[in-house]
Parts: C-alpha cells; sequence; structure tokens
C-alpha cells in the first residue's frame, strides 16, 4: 500500500500540465493515488487524537494508539483498563511497541510532506519531458529513415535508367555489329554463288550444244550406209567456256572465324561514350626536370635539366605536366600506366592555375588529383588529404571527368573498381594534370605513360 500511494500521490495540477490528451488517464490516476492515500492514513491513524501514529503500541487487542495518547487515556485510572476501541479489559497497563508500525507511520509521513510532494512532481515533469523529446528525436528519425527510403528508391530508379540505357546502348553497337557482319556474309557469300552458278551455267550450255552436235553426227553417220557422205552436217559453234573460278574456303571463312568477340569489343571502342580518349603530353607544360617521349605518351623524371623554351603555360616550381588535351562539356576518360612507381600524382587541373608558384593540390587551388607516396600511402587531394584504402595497388589508374555532372572519379583500370570520386568537380575548362614527382631513390626512375586503344573502323 505503501508503495502505491508513492505512485500516485500527486495533486491534480501536475497531470494537466502535459496535454489534454493525458489528462483521463491521468485524472484516473489521481483518484487511485487518492483513496490509497485516504486508505492508508486510516490504517496508520490514531484512534484518540485522530494524526498519524507517534510511537505506536500495540495493545493485546492488536489496536494500536500513540504511546502518549494511551498513557494519557489509562491515567489515573486504578484497577483493569480497557480498549479505547473495542473496550477489552486488561489487567494491567501494558502494550509493546510495534516498530513495523512505526516504519510505515514515518515513511507515510515523509511521502506526504509538501517537499517529498514537490520533488516527486518535478520528477514526473522531467520524466514526462524527457520521454516527450525521446519520442519526438524517435518520430523524427522515423520520419528521416522514411526519407531516406524514398531517396533510395528514386536514386536506385534513376541509376536503374541509367544502367539500363548504358547497357541498351552497348547492345545497340553489338546488334549493328552483328546485323552489319551477317549481311557482309551473305553478300559475299551470294557473290561467290554467282560466280560458280555462272560457271556452271555456261558448262552446262556448252554440254547441250555438244550433246546436239553428237546427235547429228551420229544421224550422219548412219546415213553413210546407203549414200556418199559428201560433207559434214552442219554443227552449232561450240561455247567458250571460262576457266573454273577458283573457291578459296580458308579466304572466304578467316574473318569469319577469327575471334570475332575481341575483334568487336576492341572495335567498340570508337562507339562508346565516352570511349578512352587518346591523350598526349603537352611539352609545353612540363616543368624542365621532366622528359617526354617522341610520341609524346611517356613523361619521366630525369637528373638533367631538359632545354626548354620560355612558355607561360610551364610549370616551373612543381614537377608537373598537362596533356595537350582539354575538356569543358562532356564526358571523358582516360587510362594512365603507373606501374610500381613509388610516387605519384595524377587528376585534372584547371586552365587558371598558377603554373609558376608552388602550391597544394585541392579543389580549392583548381586540381583534383590523387596520390601515392612511399609506395603504399593512397590520398585524395582533399584539404586535409583524404586517405584510401584500396584492395589492391593500381598498375593503371582510370580518370572519369564528368563535366555536365561535375564529377571526377578515379578508378583501379586493372579490375574498375572505384577509387574516389570528387562530387564538387570543376566549371570551365580543364586538362588532364600528371606528376612523375621525384623519386629521390638512386633506383632508375619509373615513367607515366598514357595508355592508347587503337581505333578499329566498325564493319559497314
Amino acid at each position: 500500500m505503501v508503495h502505491m500511494y508513492q505512485a500516485f500521490a500527486f495533486t491534480s495540477s501536475v497531470w494537466t500540465d502535459f496535454g489534454e490528451e493525458s489528462t483521463p488517464i491521468m485524472a484516473a490516476a489521481a483518484a487511485i493515488a487518492s483513496s490509497s492515500k485516504g486508505s492508508l492514513r486510516e490504517d496508520l491513524t490514531c484512534a484518540i487524537c485522530c494524526d498519524l501514529f507517534r510511537e505506536p503500541v500495540m495493545l493485546a487487542c492488536m489496536h494500536h494508539f500513540c504511546k502518549p495518547c494511551i498513557s494519557r487515556y489509562w491515567r489515573g485510572t486504578q484497577g483493569p483498563v480497557t480498549c479505547p476501541q473495542c473496550r477489552k479489559e486488561f489487567s494491567s497497563k501494558q502494550f509493546q511497541t510495534n516498530y513495523l508500525v512505526t516504519a510505515m507511520v514515518e515513511k507515510v509521513r515523509a511521502t506526504t510532506s509538501d517537499t517529498y510532494i514537490k520533488n516527486l512532481e518535478k520528477q514526473l515533469r522531467e520524466t514526462l519531458e524527457s520521454h516527450r523529446l525521446k519520442k519526438e528525436d524517435f518520430i523524427n528519425s522515423i520520419r528521416r529513415d522514411k526519407d531516406k527510403i524514398e531517396t533510395i528508391k528514386k536514386i536506385g530508379a534513376d541509376l536503374q535508367t541509367r544502367v539500363k540505357g548504358e547497357f541498351r546502348a552497348l547492345h545497340q553497337i553489338l546488334q549493328d555489329e552483328e546485323t552489319c557482319m551477317l549481311e557482309q556474309l551473305k553478300r559475299e557469300q551470294e557473290e561467290e554463288l554467282e560466280k560458280v552458278q555462272h560457271h556452271l551455267d555456261a558448262v552446262e550450255l556448252a554440254v547441250k550444244g555438244l550433246e546436239d552436235n553428237i546427235r547429228t553426227l551420229r544421224q550422219a553417220s548412219a546415213t553413210t550406209e546407203n549414200t556418199v557422205l559428201s560433207e559434214l552436217p552442219p554443227l552449232r559453234p561450240c561455247v567458250l567456256v571460262d576457266t573454273a573460278p577458283e573457291f578459296d574456303i580458308n579466304a572466304f571463312s578467316n574473318k569469319y572465324l577469327a575471334p570475332l568477340q575481341y575483334i568487336t569489343w576492341r572495335k567498340m571502342f570508337k562507339s562508346l561514350k565516352p570511349g578512352p580518349s587518346p591523350l598526349t603530353f603537352d611539352t609545353d607544360t612540363a616543368h624542365p626536370s621532366i622528359h617526354v617521349s617522341r610520341d609524346k605518351t611517356v613523361a619521366v623524371e630525369c637528373d638533367a635539366v631538359v632545354p626548354y623554351m620560355d612558355h607561360s603555360k610551364r610549370f616551373l616550381q612543381c614537377v608537373n605536366i598537362l596533356a595537350a588535351q582539354g575538356f569543358q562539356s562532356g564526358r571523358h576518360y582516360w587510362e594512365v600506366e603507373v606501374g610500381s612507381k613509388p610516387k605519384w600524382d595524377l587528376g585534372i587541373a584547371s586552365e587558371a592555375v598558377d603554373r609558376h608558384a608552388r602550391i597544394k593540390l585541392s579543389p580549392e587551388s583548381g586540381y583534383w588529383t590523387l596520390r601515392l607516396r612511399n609506395g603504399n600511402e593512397y590520398s585524395a587531394g582533399t584539404q586535409p588529404w583524404t586517405r584510401l584504402q584500396p584492395a589492391s595497388s593500381p598498375q593503371s589508374l582510370g580518370v572519369f571527368l564528368d563535366c555536365e555532372e561535375r564529377r571526377v572519379s578515379f578508378y583501379n583500370a586493372d579490375d574498375m573498381s572505384l577509387l574516389y570520386s570528387f562530387t564538387n568537380g570543376p566549371r570551365g575548362k580543364v586538362f588532364p594534370f600528371f606528376s612523375p614527382c621525384i623519386s629521390g631513390s638512386s633506383q632508375r626512375p619509373q615513367p607515366i605513360r598514357l595508355l592508347h586503344y587503337p581505333a578499329v573502323a566498325l564493319s559497314g
């Protein structure tokens, strides 16, 4: 009963502070609390002073009274005494202190004090407010999760449409290539058949002429038994037949027995959007410590300074070089072979970057790059640097630039796994950027090589 009282002994003003929705429940709880409180106080109230027990004692009849009250009630009484409640007589003034009731009274007295009630009301308000705030947090979390679900579904649907479109284009390329190759095969087959059929018709016509002549000669031979043959009978002129056309089975079959899948795959590069861009290095931008090959596809650091002409495009402080090809619209992809170089930087650079000063490679400075240091420390060119943990060390890297979506992505070209993607890409014209770096080791410097895929004309 004490615990029940503790749970519900609150004033009605506390309950009504938290909204109309909870008022009926709280009112019912207040009624239960009031009932419990009254019943408990009644059980722990002295029948003499009508107040909570003070030093409660129990008579032999099991009724309880305050020790001062029962002592005062029996004062002056000679002989037997009686219980004030049930009037039972006792031969002597005897009672027993009830420590359990004493504890209960102290508990009730403590829990009915103004300070206790106020503290409990405060705890109630704080707990209820805490639960309300938690509920709000959970509701907001549910709303955010539902928004995320809708976003994921929308993005997923958009990506599915895009993926289907990309593969539809590939399917169309393959379909067109298959149709073209089958038509070419049919055309060549018909040409060969026509040549053989033409010779066949000529031979058959010659055979028919010879058969007619043979018949005429036989008839003439049969008539010579009775008459003297004065001249040969008229014969049809023999048809001239060209030499039978040669049919080279190997020559006819080889192109269709070739590795068609590989040939078609190579042909597809020309139709890919974007296809691999055939980049070349711009020697006018090369730092004097960079040597560029004759075909402008290989760049390597060198100990001696390469003779160079002054040019406003040239990097003078950092060992950098740009590609000759720049982009400011569309989508573009290129691949760079780095091999086992322990140190390099590559990516794209804005046309307006300062070429004569040392600048940190970051989007704020006009660079979107990836870097390698110490042979295994890969980082994306943010400030601060973003460390990357590729599954394997790429020997070749692919760079994908989408000018419309302002996205720059880097791939391990060996397995096309994504290494990093900048979503705050450049505006305006940019150039592929490379830095073979100064290795500073005794080993022979290793080059950076631009990978090219030879263009192959599609069939037809």
